[in-house]
């Protein structure tokens, strides 16, 4: 019988060990740690890869075994750009980019083929002429979910009182088949607009959200709709029901033409985190389907906590994941994020009350690719801190915005001085959501799994297989390119190299 059962775990270990499997590229010397990267993804069978190391801007080609084809360098672009963004589709992909020329900010598209090299000549989407101090951070790009439809929108917010937004929605060939100049009345001093979408009908969608004073929670929520070829917007007000609210989501919902608007709530201005509000709007008959929020109970707030009191739980708590169901339902993942140092007892960084993953009072910064350069806060305070990503938080609602179930996965991540290596990437699978991070065992910084069903177990992986040592994996800035695989960042021996992880 100890035969049996010994020789049954072997087998099952055999099994895992096919199923997963982990490949590295060769690092490249001139990669350095703190070179610029985007993960595009898979394009005609190539893996590509964006590289900026001290303005030299590249693309690199890699096959599905993690080997460099080649790394074309990008002639095309100017000397210096703003910023970086990319779509990809299965036979090519686009670089949204901008630049400034004298008083001028351009905001350019090029059209590059699967081996990274450019079609044709780039494209101007739009300019704007700016004053010699003001910011040229000014285009954001967002697309649909089926990416048939790509908008690019800024916002001119000089006129304190009436936003001037600026809308273009372009189709999947790149021809502009809408543009909007639309004035939105912000009589508050502290309102601002954040969580800009646009769905596979091309309608945009946005939210205003008005606080009392600077650095306060949300009193009051308005939700914005503009149809494709029309610059009237539809403003309705969300109710909250003397709720304020904190790090606000919007996903669109294409299956059921819904709009689900979450956040986290409180009862007071500045008291704890105490559960979660959700809106699902009905987009054919303008109206909330359902308003509902959800309080936080005693043994969710203990199984929650962390290092925080009961009360404050959930006050460390971000939402990352936001996933739709075709039958109407959604779940949302959130991560307990903050930071300790020594020029303060309190200390959220770069935010008060806000999320480290989008910024939202800085319009120009908004961004649906990504969560920001890995190394933009390395020491950036001046002063000895900690970086801390604690427990994720699942939560699954039904077609009427309920609670379903919940569930906890137990994680104690930190790291001094940058957060490069902390956080978490999701792989969904269809059958499993896998949670991938980094846990510290024996010294060493092991790339760990942990799934979570559809009806909400959680299962703890065994350890990774094929795991290097001295390859740091970025975690949370891992990129799905496949129904099962994803592509991890990594740093060997102070260089930049990438990893295949298939499940």
């Amino acid at each position: 019988m100890k035969r049996f059962v010994a020789f049954l775990a072997l087998l099952l270990s055999v099994c895992f060990t096919n199923a997963q499997r982990v490949v590295y590229s060769e690092p490249d010397k001139s990669d350095y740690r703190q070179t610029e990267f985007e993960i595009i993804g898979k394009v005609g069978g190539n893996l590509l890869i964006y590289k900026n190391t001290r303005s030299t801007y590249s693309i690199s080609v890699y096959d599905l075994d993690m080997k460099q084809k080649s790394r074309v360098k990008m002639e095309f672009l100017p000397d210096r750009i703003i910023n970086a963004d990319f779509l990809a589709y299965p036979d090519h992909c686009y670089m949204f980019y901008q630049y400034q020329k004298r008083n001028v900010v351009y905001a350019m598209t090029a059209r590059l083929d699967n081996g990274g090299n450019i079609v044709g000549k780039p494209i101007v989407m739009d300019t704007t002429e700016i004053g010699f101090l003001a910011s040229n951070k000014i285009y954001s790009v967002i697309n649909s979910d089926d990416k048939e439809y790509i908008g690019l929108f800024k916002i001119n917010s000089k006129n304190e009182d009436n936003f001037l937004l600026t809308t273009s929605v372009f189709n999947k060939s790149l021809e502009r088949i809408d543009k909007q100049y639309i004035g939105i009345r912000m009589p508050e001093r502290h309102d601002y607009l954040t969580e800009f979408v646009i769905d596979n009908d091309g309608d945009l969608a946005f939210v205003k959200a008005i606080q009392s004073q600077e650095n306060d929670k949300i009193s009051k929520l308005y939700f914005f709709e503009k149809k494709l070829g029309t610059d009237r917007l539809r403003e309705n007000q969300i109710q909250l029901n003397n709720q304020t609210l904190d790090d606000i989501r919007v996903k669109v919902d294409n299956y059921n033409k819904h709009y689900i608007i979450s956040s986290f709530f409180s009862t007071s201005r500045r008291g704890n985190i105490e559960g979660l509000f959700t809106c699902i709007w009905d987009k054919a008959a303008d109206v909330a389907k359902s308003t509902v929020s959800f309080e936080f109970n005693e043994s969710l707030r203990v199984d929650a906590k962390g290092d925080n009191s009961l009360k404050s739980a959930f006050n460390d708590y971000f939402i990352r994941n936001l996933i739709v169901r075709k039958d109407g339902g959604f779940l949302l993942a959130a991560e307990s994020f903050f930071s300790t140092g020594r020029g303060g007892n309190y200390n959220r960084y770069d935010y008060l009350y806000g999320s480290p993953f989008l910024r939202p009072m800085d319009y120009y910064s908004f961004s649906p690719y990504g969560y920001g350069y890995p190394w933009y806060r390395y020491n950036s305070l001046g002063q000895s801190t900690r970086y801390n990503a604690q427990n994720i938080a699942v939560f699954s609602f039904d077609s009427t915005g309920n609670m379903v179930w919940n569930n906890i996965l137990n994680k104690n991540q930190y790291d001094d001085e940058t957060d490069a290596f902390i956080g978490y990437s999701l792989l969904n699978t269809g059958d499993q959501l896998h949670f991938l991070f980094n846990q510290q065992e024996k010294r060493l910084q092991l790339l760990n799994d942990q799934s979570i069903s559809p009806s909400g177990q959680v299962t703890r992986n065994p350890t990774l297989k094929n795991l290097d040592q001295g390859y740091d994996f970025m975690a949370r800035y891992g990129k799905q390119v496949g129904s099962r695989q994803i592509i991890f960042p990594c740093i060997y021996r102070n260089n930049l190299c990438f990893a295949r992880l298939d499940l």
